[in-house]
């Protein structure tokens, strides 16, 4: 959020912070989260960049266009391997992954 929208809600009585702080989440916890979401993306990414829809991604991949969905929507029900899988599975190196985590 820019400066001056954050401080038109200040103004406004409204409290401005982060996830993190609302959440009272601790750095770990941080870390992890954009993880997933690193992943994420990283897969919308690579499924975009080839001109797949995300059924012809679920093929791949081995499960539903509605996971798929979740997958790239960073839905908290998706597991940490199946991000890995799925990346992996439509042409992501390690060293992709990596990059993409880093």
């Amino acid at each position: 959020m820019n400066k001056a929208k954050a401080r038109r809600l200040e103004d406004a009585g409204w409290r401005v912070g982060s996830a993190r702080e609302l959440l009272g989440l601790t750095p770990d916890e941080v870390a992890y989260i954009e993880m997933r979401l690193a992943l994420s993306r990283n897969f919308r990414e690579l499924r975009t960049r080839k001109r797949m829809t995300q059924v012809e991604a679920a093929k791949v991949v081995g499960s539903s266009q509605s996971r798929v969905a979740k997958l790239e929507s960073g839905d908290p029900s998706v597991s940490l391997d199946l991000l890995v899988r799925s990346n992996l599975a439509l042409g992501a190196s390690k060293k992709d992954l990596a990059k993409t985590l880093s």
